[in-house]
């Protein structure tokens, strides 16, 4: 992807990073870089356990695996230029470099969106419609929902990206961020940024907000099939089948109302940084955690692994 710099003044950022005491920079990059090790491995453990059990190859999983996949490059976008920050004591990022930054974090964040919604989707299915689920939920099917997931999340974040190019960096270039963030640039630019206003408004609207509606509108429907089933033991496959995803979505959700939904306070530049923290970070690295230790199928798998390397010693 190339960028134009012809109506910009500066060639770098500056980013401030997180709201830390300098003393306590070695600390949190500690830390951090753990939290950045367990969201890679975890999500890897979890694409090589469903690639490996050909009892995990259903849609449910499919749509798991990639989703495991975009955490692992949604983290991979923001969190090593931080540590390196971090550790060098550096502050600054290249135009080109910041700009791509803004470009995979949408794309990716977008992705992710789309794929919870995807899952929302298959349990509805599952649930709602068990006799006809192979039907409906078949390898076609989804292997269209996630292309579709990849095209709209290009799209968008490629738009984002072509016109945050276009603006002017008079007035300065320190972002008050650990990373290059969309609507920080926006604020920081001296040029005109109501169409990449409106354009926010628009994505927002449709790509953040539909999926959403979709997604509570799956489990209200999942809800009332549970309800009408008067079963104990129905209600409880179907909570075993939906705590996993419904515990990542509130994850996922309930860090994007924190970040932009929730009234903010004076310290608005400090909130925003420590709720990305939360966004990039820390439900990333979860999520691996809330499918292994909820999902019986995970947790047989990983088993049965562990205990046909321990005998074929």
């Amino acid at each position: 992807m190339r960028i134009s710099r012809n109506q910009s003044s500066t060639s770098e950022f500056i980013l401030l990073g997180l709201p830390i005491w300098p003393e306590d920079q070695g600390m949190y990059s500690v830390l951090f870089l753990v939290m950045y090790l367990t969201t890679v491995l975890g999500n890897l453990l979890i694409i090589l356990l469903i690639r490996l059990d050909p009892h995990l190859h259903t849609p449910m999983y499919f749509f798991l695996s990639h989703l495991a996949f975009t955490d692992i490059s949604f983290s991979s976008v923001t969190a090593p230029k931080m540590l390196m920050n971090m550790l060098t004591h550096s502050q600054s990022i290249s135009y080109a470099a910041c700009i791509s930054q803004v470009y995979f974090f949408l794309m990716f964040g977008a992705i992710e969106n789309f794929l919870l919604t995807s899952m929302a989707y298959d349990r509805y299915v599952a649930i709602c419609y068990p006799l006809h689920y192979t039907r409906i939920m078949s390898q076609s099917v989804c292997i269209l929902l996630v292309i579709i997931s990849w095209f709209l999340s290009f799209a968008g974040a490629l738009v984002h990206t072509l016109l945050l190019a276009h603006l002017s960096f008079f007035r300065g270039n320190t972002l008050h961020h650990f990373f290059c963030d969309l609507s920080a640039l926006i604020k920081l630019s001296s040029s005109d940024t109501s169409i990449n206003e409106l354009f926010i408004f628009i994505v927002g609207s449709l790509g953040i907000t539909v999926p959403f509606i979709s997604t509570v509108v799956s489990y209200g429907r999942i809800g009332a099939t549970i309800l009408r089933t008067l079963s104990i033991t129905g209600i409880c496959k179907a909570l075993s089948t939906c705590g996993s995803h419904l515990s990542v979505v509130s994850l996922y959700y309930g860090t994007i109302i924190g970040l932009y939904f929730v009234p903010s306070s004076n310290n608005t530049n400090d909130k925003d940084v420590i709720v990305a923290v939360l966004y990039t970070l820390v439900a990333p690295m979860l999520n691996p955690f809330i499918y292994s230790l909820r999902n019986k199928d995970m947790k047989g798998v990983l088993r049965h692994i562990i205990i046909r390397k321990m005998y074929s010693k």
